[in-house]
């Protein structure tokens, strides 16, 4: 018997039980909003993945980036290094945590 595997019979119940329920028009529409929704998931991947360019926080290791942080910690940055202003940054943060 070619369908004696209980797999092969399961699969091919939830097919017929899928075409009985929403139809053999509806079909084709499921699938393209799911491969709509698995491109929109993708790209929306890469663009959290790669920094926005122009964005002052884009680049991590960046002094506009490192200033930006320390003034919303209210740290003044006027006349010191990057070097300084991460030390404050670090004292900082273990102050609160």
């Amino acid at each position: 018997m070619v369908f004696a595997d209980p797999v092969q019979l399961l699969i091919i119940g939830a097919i017929a039980v899928v075409v009985l329920m929403w139809g053999p028009t509806k079909i084709p529409q499921l699938a393209r909003s799911l491969g709509r929704a698995k491109n929109e998931f993708e790209m929306g991947g890469k663009e959290t993945a790669a920094p926005v360019a122009g964005h002052p926080e884009a680049e991590v290791g960046s002094p506009d980036a490192l200033r930006n942080t320390a003034k919303q910690l209210g740290i003044s940055t006027e006349g010191k290094t990057s070097d300084q202003i991460s030390a404050e940054i670090v004292q900082r943060v273990k102050k609160f945590s």
